[in-house]
């Protein structure tokens, strides 16, 4: 079995197989238009989730290549030059060494993979390739190739690397890569990884040939989210495709917007990076404070002075084990308890203070939640158990706490876009016995219906979804603080041991145990980060085959096989 290593520590493929997303199956044909999805720059239909296949097509006796989109439940035909294809942000994943090294990208440690071993996982689109329309074997050629980075297309499962099988190629523009493959004609679905090394535009032209008979098409990918495929022209980028939507009613009078246009509220929009929700001594007492950026660079604002952004690259889908989200395969806004770039890393600091300083545990409690969603905070054990620090779906308040001083990060997911607010109190008793607690109010933006620049910081007046009970028999438990005085106990205190990582990310940032003063470790669920990180090799094992719900960040083998 071919080990794949982060950082020179190994972790079998087995452990991700559930990982991959193979979905066979075909549908009948439906002709294009309806309610489909919406017609963009230049009539382009946007495609950035579902499936869809490439398929030489024999018309009228002439080879054609179409685009079968199965995205929105029935079949429509495409012509690709109609089709803008979206690998959105959240499909970049770690790059595999064994399709690195055949498609001639071993000096990129990420890439934007659709139909990666993270498929799973994410909504993204899903290109196959169908050979079972053209009369025979088709010979598919790269013929044409623009874009900020490189592309290719490689198979490599899991169960490939169970057994050493080396990656399979098939295009590629890299120069020492092949630019022809032969599609097999009883093959009905062939799902190779599409592979990116950057964000941008990118114009592959490819080229059928068949039975005597050719086709050119060029398919236009946006990659990432550096640039809007709402404003990205189809095909080769020179000729807009008469739209078929039609034209929009003009009258002849304007009558006025019964809606205000809003005031941008002085707020401070955080979207990327890490921030520590913290307690900090301020004058002799505590405030509840927010930190962003690093150790040694940061600044610190008060929360009614911030607005978190969780950016649509955090939408993923709800695998199992993780049914107390909601239901297996929908979606969820998943804040991982791992740093991804592109995402917002919220994690708890005590560290301010002293443990001289404190008598006992600082506790952290959700009073309420304002939003069109639950909200659920949470870790996990050693043996990948749910440790649900706040769950608003079976109300509030919500508490756990905290030793002195420490540095921890826990899952934050959200079940719906809008616009949210969290109101916490943070609580401790000071050494000379004195009892204090700050309550603040953090307002989040989750995903992009709402523009986070618009939204005022702090307490608002937003709608809150009635909370539901979650699945009855969840196999999780809900730590409340114990040490504070101020705040009341209703359960069992957090438990203690090393917490595992539901995932792990790009750049080699994670979770483990952070303590100072006394070195006293305490878990409670959480994940660590900070400068006395300790990591233990088998408990990340356990939260690789128990993390489905997570992104698998797995960085690619540098050594010779």
């Amino acid at each position: 079995m071919r080990a794949l290593t982060r950082d020179r520590r190994a972790f079998t493929a087995a452990a991700l197989t559930t990982a991959t997303a193979v979905l066979l199956g075909a549908a009948g044909l439906a002709a294009a238009g309806g309610s489909g999805p919406a017609r963009a720059a230049g009539g382009a239909v946007v495609l950035d989730e579902g499936e869809l296949d490439f398929t030489p097509r024999l018309v009228d006796g002439k080879l054609e290549l179409k685009i079968d989109d199965r995205s929105s439940g029935t079949t429509a035909v495409r012509e690709p030059s109609d089709v803008v294809l979206h690998a959105v942000q959240s499909s970049l994943q770690s790059t595999l060494d064994p399709v690195a090294n055949v498609l001639g990208m071993t000096t990129t440690d990420t890439s934007w993979q659709l139909n990666g071993w993270e498929a799973e996982n994410i909504f993204a689109p899903e290109p196959g390739w169908n050979g079972s329309e053209a009369g025979g074997d088709t010979e598919v050629t790269l013929s044409g190739y623009d874009g900020p980075g490189d592309f290719g297309m490689a198979t490599y499962t899991p169960e490939m690397d169970n057994v050493d099988a080396p990656a399979i190629p098939y295009l590629g523009s890299v120069a020492s890569v092949q630019r022809t493959f032969t599609l097999p004609g009883d093959e009905e679905r062939l799902l190779p990884i599409w592979q990116f090394t950057a964000e941008g535009v990118y114009r592959l032209t490819f080229t059928v040939t068949g039975g005597g008979s050719t086709d050119t098409e060029t398919l236009a990918v946006v990659v990432g989210d550096d640039v809007d495929p709402n404003d990205v022209l189809p095909g080769d980028g020179s000729t807009p495709t008469p739209s078929t939507s039609p034209p929009s009613s003009t009258s002849s009078s304007t009558s006025p917007s019964t809606s205000p246009t809003p005031t941008a509220p002085s707020a401070h929009v955080i979207d990327n990076g890490h921030l520590d929700l913290a307690a900090r001594p301020v004058d002799g007492s505590l405030q509840f404070q927010l930190k962003e950026g690093t150790a040694l660079d940061y600044d610190w604002y008060q929360p009614d002075e911030v607005v978190l952004h969780v950016k649509p690259a955090a939408r993923r889908k709800i695998t199992e084990g993780y049914e107390f989200l909601g239901p297996v395969g929908g979606p969820v806004w998943w804040l991982p308890i791992q740093q991804l770039d592109g995402l917002i890393w919220p994690g708890w600091s005590t560290d301010q203070f002293r443990s001289s300083e404190i008598d006992g545990r600082v506790a952290f409690r959700l009073d309420t939640l304002q939003g069109p969603g639950a909200l659920h905070i949470f870790g996990e054990d050693a043996l990948g158990k749910v440790i649900m620090q706040a769950d608003s779906s079976d109300g509030l308040p919500d508490s756990f706490d905290l030793s002195v001083p420490t540095h921890r990060h826990t899952v934050w997911t959200f079940a719906a876009e809008g616009v949210y607010r969290t109101t916490f109190t943070v609580s401790a008793t000071l050494a000379d016995g004195t009892k204090v607690s700050d309550t603040e109010t953090i307002a989040w933006v989750v995903g992009d219906d709402v523009d986070p620049s618009t939204v005022k910081p702090g307490e608002g007046d937003e709608p809150t979804a009635t909370p539901t009970a979650g699945p009855s028999g969840s196999a999780s438990e809900t730590t409340t603080a114990t040490a504070s005085p101020s705040v009341s106990a209703s359960g069992s205190a957090s438990p203690s041991g090393p917490t595992a990582a539901p995932g792990s990310n790009s750049s080699g940032t994670s979770g483990g145990s952070s303590t100072g003063g006394n070195g006293t470790s305490t878990s409670g669920g959480l994940a660590s980060t900070g400068a006395q990180v300790t990591v233990i090799a088998g408990v990340a094992v356990v939260a690789l085959l128990v993390g489905g719900g997570a992104v698998f960040f797995v960085r690619r083998r540098r050594t010779a096989q």
